[in-house]
């Protein structure tokens, strides 16, 4: 309270000198008020019936009423006429002394009488008195107690200070007791418009009003301020002192729906200790808080530098709390609270404390906040044990050892300031389940290996300001992968309300083996992409993906306003340089610009792009490549070209896509100058033995839709391959499916070594189906021609191949049968039916020692075998081949010879040509039949029998072990109808068989007779 509430300005009862109570103005003597010579109406009264006569009367009441009107007028108007100057010295004088400190009256001095009498003083200075306060004011009233004053003494019953300037020192050189003296009587004192300075605060339009009713009654204070704008409403009671010097004290603040009580009692040095009572509707009207209701209850204490309340206890919004407030005011004004509480809801405080402007506290007081709850959220992400420091000095807000646990255990530390509407933090933060941690910042993790983004720490800077989060200084470890960079996030802007992120980030190494996510389905990508606006740029020094290992690879992106740009992305992988950019406009429909795609270096790197039935490739990418795809358009009619080199092998198209119905059209060229050198890695170092020598190229006219390739035209050469057709490639099943037709002038086919033991790669059969009707002018064969005109249906189902119908030309003849391989079986199997018809042999067949040299040739086989290699399909070959064989010839023995050595006379010479007969030569035979029964291997003999021209016969017996090219037949002939057979023996390897004659029952035939 001012100073000038504790004393009255005018001592009271203070007794004035008989000249001086003379010299007032309007203190005039009684005698000058009453008629001379005492009882002045005796000689009007009616001497009959002792009253007045009327007109007596009239003439008394105007008498009275005029007197009454001249002394009204002489009382308002004969103190102003006085001059008061005289008593300025008496009046500063009894001022002070009541008051307790010098008192000087600069201005005019007046005395009013009407409508009740009171002293006015103008320009009124109240110095200190030891504590430093000190009141200047542009005037001062006092009511003075009117039988006081007729008595002659001054007892002022009212003060009013008018336009006064109170300034009370802070921190004080002592702090006032307001306690009342016990002989204090009653007294009435006000403020009106005054300005209150404690310290650098301020009150303005001071308005208050002390009342005291006498020497054992309390003093009451009540009043109204305006402190920033608010309206400040306050009252106060104080008690008495006691013997002690104690004097009780209630005190209570109404502002902005809010109401702050005290109760307790002074000490004598001024100290006050006492209980508080606050509450509100809206604590934000008073701090930099949320807008909630608000109570607390505690200790409050003060002294002449503090004020401070303890052990409070709070209810914010309906969640309980406990705190505590310190208002310091040296060596500076300082307002400090600490609040903890179960739950808090942060995003109101932190949302309050950014905009805190105009709080019931001036700017120059700084506020600090240590806030602690063990629940609460922030932008929907939930955080335990919350705990830091806010501080608030003017506009700047400082944040320090603010600390929480995120979801996941994730712990984070967050220290920084405001910097005019920007804040910048420092954030450090470590957890061993951090996928938690993302999931619940909302970051879609679905599909993503659970046993990634486990373990991660680091600091970074973050900058907030309006609608935009600037992370910079990014340096952290995930999962043992360095990471470093920086990024910015804005709401809405120049572009509309669409968020706009910006990233950079810089990695030792990038393993995106289960981080990245299943694609979305195309239709909905670019709904999915339109909402918001993104910058990327992405470095690393090594890059996993699949099995594709990069090295330095840098990507460039951005997506804006519905357009996703690819400003360049570039890698190394392994020898592989990769450098690729292009722009898409998202929409209905998309539209596709400048898209360029460049590879160079060793081809084995795009081995881990390749679907898995294209890794049969694989061989073949070992080369150098270099690769170049451009193109553009809308989604309907994506242009692209595409050209590139393999080694020596050229490859060119162009295309015409239309990705909204997923179809497209081109043509694509392939050359290479030797078929051989580019097929080997895929057929075989011994592909140039069977395919021939020649270049390979492809001409193709292809459309698409879907997982659908069809090549309208395709002419293919490689090597001594010519050929042409249609076929279409299907990829929507469980395997690629080949169908069309195909037409080959020349039709090269491996042979591979008829008893080898190296696999035969059977099981590739499974990589694809097919049905072709194939056709060739010509089937060859280690550089011979084996078929004319051959024609049949292909089938590959499941790694089963049929030939199906099978009709060829075959020395003039006609060959029809089956095949039926089946390669996926284990182990694969092989079933054969065959019909030759009319065919001419002109050449030895097998080129053996005893072989079928001419003829023409009839016969049937059906057979069955099964195994991995050739030999092992040699070795279980089963079922029969029967032949018939007209006008040919056998080389290997001469059966004529045989039948005239049996007609020579001489033993000996007879003996010798036999001999040389079963060893060499060839017989002309009409007509050559038999079967053979094969199982095993093993081909059995049955009924062979040979008939030659001249009329004689020979039949042949035993059997042909398939698998080891060996022999155990027996050829007999009976050149003499009567005499024994002339037999020959033919065992061992098929390619060199010993020759055993058995001539010994013939010889002894002819030497008996």
């Amino acid at each position: 309270m001012p100073s000038c509430w504790k004393r009255p300005a005018v001592a009271a009862g203070a007794p004035l000198s008989e000249g001086q109570f003379r010299g007032v103005p309007g203190q005039a003597s009684a005698p000058a008020d009453r008629a001379p010579g005492g009882d002045a109406g005796a000689s009007d009264r009616d001497p009959v019936k002792g009253a007045e006569s009327p007109s007596w009367s009239r003439r008394i009441a105007i008498g009275v009423a005029g007197l009454v009107a001249l002394l009204t007028a002489a009382l308002w108007v004969a103190p102003h006429l006085l001059n008061w100057e005289s008593w300025r010295p008496q009046l500063a004088e009894l001022a002070s002394a009541r008051l307790g400190r010098p008192v000087s009256l600069d201005g005019p001095i007046t005395l009013v009488l009407l409508p009740q009498p009171r002293v006015e003083a103008a320009a009124v200075s109240i110095g200190p008195a030891g504590d430093g306060v000190s009141v200047a004011a542009r005037s001062m009233q006092l009511r003075l107690d009117l039988g006081a004053l007729v008595a002659g003494r001054l007892e002022p019953r009212e003060i009013v200070l008018i336009g006064g300037e109170i300034s009370l020192p802070w921190p004080p050189v002592a702090l006032p007791g307001f306690r009342l003296s016990p002989w204090f009587g009653a007294l009435d004192a006000r403020l009106e418009d005054c300005r209150l300075r404690i310290g650098t605060l301020q009150a303005e339009a001071v308005n208050a009003r002390l009342v005291t009713g006498g020497p054992v009654e309390a003093m009451v204070a009540e009043g109204s301020l305006a402190w920033r704008g608010y309206a400040v409403r306050f009252s106060g009671q104080l008690g008495r002192a006691g013997f002690d010097g104690v004097a009780p004290l209630d005190l209570t603040l109404a502002a902005a729906g809010s109401t702050v009580s005290a109760r307790g009692v002074l000490a004598p040095e001024g100290g006050f200790d006492g209980r508080l009572e606050a509450g509100g509707q809206d604590l934000a009207a008073l701090l930099p808080a949320p807008a909630v209701a608000w109570r607390a209850t505690g200790r409050l204490t003060a002294a002449a530098d503090l004020l401070a309340a303890d052990g409070l206890t709070l209810d914010l919004g309906g969640q309980p709390a406990r705190g505590a407030a310190t208002f310091r005011l040296a060596p500076e004004p300082r307002l400090d609270i600490t609040l903890a509480a179960g739950r808090l809801d942060l995003e109101a405080w932190v949302a309050a404390l950014r905009g805190a402007r105009g709080y019931a506290l001036p700017s120059a007081v700084p506020v600090s906040i240590d806030l602690s709850a063990e629940a609460t959220a922030f932008a929907g992400l939930p955080l335990r044990r919350l705990r830091g420091a806010f501080f608030l000095e003017g506009e700047r807000l400082s944040l320090s050892d603010i600390s929480a646990l995120l979801p996941g255990e994730t712990e984070i530390e967050v220290a920084g300031a405001t910097a005019g509407p920007r804040m910048e933090l420092a954030v450090q933060f470590a957890g061993r389940a951090m996928r938690e941690t993302l999931a619940a910042l909302g970051l879609p993790l679905a599909g993503t290996d659970p046993a990634r983004l486990r373990m991660a720490e680091g600091r970074f800077k973050l900058a907030l300001e309006g609608n935009e989060a600037a992370i910079s200084d990014l340096t952290a470890t995930v999962d043992g992968a360095r990471v470093g960079g920086a990024g910015v996030w804005r709401q809405g802007g120049q572009a509309g309300p669409r968020p706009s992120v910006g990233l950079g980030l810089t990695f030792d190494r990038l393993d995106l083996n289960g981080l990245v996510p299943p694609l979305p389905d195309a239709a909905g990508l670019p709904a999915g992409l339109a909402g918001f606006d993104l910058n990327l740029r992405i470095a690393a020094e090594r890059v996993a993906w699949r099995d594709l290992v990069a090295e330095r690879a840098t990507l460039d992106a951005a997506l804006e306003n519905g357009r996703a740009t690819l400003r360049r992305l570039v890698l190394r992988a392994g020898e592989m340089d990769v450098a690729a950019s292009g722009a898409v406009q998202l929409g209905t429909p998309l539209r596709v610009a400048d898209v360029s795609l460049d590879l160079s270096g060793a081809g084995a790197a795009l081995v881990p792009f390749l679907p898995a039935e294209w890794s049969g490739l694989a061989p073949l990418l070992v080369q150098p490549l270099a690769l170049r795809v451009s193109g553009g358009g809308a989604a309907e009619a994506l242009a692209l070209r595409v050209e590139g080199d393999l080694g020596a092998l050229r490859a060119e198209a162009t295309a015409t896509l239309d990705a909204v119905q997923g179809k497209g059209t081109g043509n694509l060229t392939l050359r290479h100058p030797g078929a051989p050198r580019l097929l080997a890695p895929l057929l075989g170092e011994e592909v140039g033995s069977w395919l021939g020598q020649g270049s390979f190229s492809v001409i193709a006219t292809l459309s698409g839709q879907g997982r659908t390739l069809t090549a309208e035209h395709l002419d293919l050469v490689a090597g001594g391959f010519r050929g042409r057709g249609q076929v279409t490639l299907a990829r929507d099943g469980a395997r690629p499916r080949l169908s069309g037709r195909f037409a080959a002038e020349a039709l090269p086919l491996p042979l591979p070594p008829l008893r080898g033991v190296e696999p035969l790669g059977l099981d590739r059969l499974a990589a694809l189906d097919a049905e072709l009707a194939v056709e060739a002018g010509r089937v060859e064969a280690a550089g011979a021609v084996l078929l004319h005109q051959a024609a049949a249906a292909l089938k590959l189902s499941a790694g089963t191949l049929r030939l199906e119908g099978l009709q060829a030309r075959l020395g003039g003849g006609t060959l029809r049968g089956a095949l039926v391989l089946e390669g996926a079986a284990s182990p694969p199997r092989l079933a054969l039916e065959a019909r030759l018809a009319d065919a001419a042999l002109a050449s030895p067949l097998l080129d053996l020692p005893l072989d079928l040299g001419a003829g023409r040739v009839e016969g049937t086989a059906r057979l069955q075998a099964e195994g991995h290699s050739m030999a092992a399909i040699l070795a279980t070959l089963s079922g029969e081949v029967a032949m018939a064989v007209r006008d040919g010839v056998l080389v290997g023995l001469d059966l004529g010879a045989v039948q005239a050595a049996a007609g020579l006379a001489e033993l000996g010479p007879a003996e010798a040509a036999l001999r040389h007969a079963l060893a060499n030569g060839a017989t002309a035979f009409e007509r050559l039949e038999g079967m053979a029964q094969l199982a095993g291997g093993r081909a059995v003999l049955a009924a062979m029998r040979l008939v030659t021209e001249g009329g004689g016969e020979a039949t042949a017996t035993g059997e042909i072990d398939l698998g080891r090219g060996a022999l155990d037949l027996r050829i007999a002939a009976k050149p003499v109808a009567e005499a024994p057979e002339i037999g020959l023996r033919l065992t061992g390897p098929a390619e060199a068989p010993r020759r055993l004659p058995e001539l010994a029952d013939f010889l002894r035939w002819r030497a008996a007779r």
